[in-house]
């Protein structure tokens, strides 16, 4: 197949990359290198997939909306993965132009293009954040997500309604993936494991809110890569038993689902943390502060309809992936 993958030099853009590649697949991989965070890390991800012959990279911002237009004009993909996105919670507190622009525009404009040259399959990046005010845990796809606590949940959940409009307007398939917490080698220095393990490997304190009152649902990258593909090989159909008066919110008439991708063993911050210290052989020095705005308490995920999709079944726990995490990153970065 030859698949669209924005995003190529984030996180997870990279490693499912790797892995389409090392199947066979050819992948056209696109990303804007912004400077949100060290772009040496983003280019040591290329580094490891641009040898491969069958892969292309072009350097492009999916908001260039006659950049996109082109791309998707010269090429016939027969899947998308749209991945790129302006990430992370808190820095939508500070910038939130970078997340209307990335977010909503250039969601839009993937939209667009999946349209113009009739892309079959959409797969596209939400977030568990979308479930902002809810309580109820575990998670459930079919929950009210109405209430959001940051601008970067209420673009992903804005995400999820622009993708149903195209799918029942132009019989696109699509669907949403809602990530929670990733993590594990060539990880975003933005997030937990990667701010944590800098620190207590370099005996410096590290800041703990909600004074440790948290826990989040930790997903090791290798796990998320094995769900993408699943969904990718197995197209959003219309739920011939959805249900008018009473609507499922993650299917729907047309194509369309959305997926809640996660461990399933939320982990508290407190265990967290003392798996690194385990992981690192050094113990954290922990400065307890408030709740952050934009922040929630837990997040848990509900996967029993991504393991519907393909018998999705996350196999590495916390322990296993903060120790491959601290090993890589004592390597890279010397420490």
């Amino acid at each position: 197949m030859k698949i669209l993958v924005t995003g190529v030099a984030g996180f997870i853009g990279a490693a499912l990359a790797k892995a389409l590649l090392k199947r066979g697949d050819h992948v056209l991989g696109v990303d804007n290198l912004n400077d949100y965070y060290d772009v040496n890390l983003k280019l040591s991800r290329l580094a490891e997939i641009e040898s491969d012959e069958n892969f292309i990279f072009k350097k492009l911002d999916i908001s260039d909306r006659e950049a996109l237009k082109n791309l998707f004009e010269l090429n016939d993909f027969d899947v998308v993965v749209n991945l790129a996105a302006q990430a992370g919670v808190r820095y939508s507190i500070e910038n939130p132009a970078a997340y209307i622009d990335s977010n909503l525009v250039g969601f839009a404009n993937i939209l667009e293009g999946c349209r113009q040259q009739k892309v079959a399959n959409l797969v596209y990046a939400s977030s568990s954040s979308v479930y902002g005010a809810n309580k109820e845990y575990p998670f459930n796809e079919d929950h009210p997500v109405n209430h959001p606590v940051s601008l970067y949940a209420a673009t992903k959940k804005s995400n999820e309604l622009m993708a149903h409009s195209y799918a029942s307007l132009y019989g696109m398939s699509v669907t949403g993936l809602r990530f929670f917490t990733v993590y594990g080698p060539l990880g975003r220095p933005d997030m937990a494991p990667f701010l944590f393990t800098d620190k207590i490997l370099r005996d410096e304190e590290i800041q703990v809110f909600n004074n440790g009152e948290m826990f989040r649902d930790f997903t090791y990258i290798d796990d998320i890569v094995t769900g993408i593909i699943d969904v990718m090989d197995s197209p959003a159909k219309k739920n011939e038993n959805w249900n008018a008066e009473e609507p499922q919110a993650s299917s729907s008439y047309c194509a369309y689902r959305i997926l809640n991708i996660g461990n399933d063993k939320p982990t508290k911050l407190m265990d967290f943390i003392k798996a690194i210290e385990n992981a690192s052989g050094k113990q954290a020095k922990i400065n307890f502060k408030p709740m952050q705005p934009g922040d929630v308490v837990g997040t848990a995920a509900s996967i029993e309809k991504i393991h519907n999709v393909n018998g999705f079944k996350p196999t590495t726990d916390i322990q296993k992936g903060l120790r491959k995490f601290v090993d890589w990153y004592r390597d890279f970065y010397g420490v």
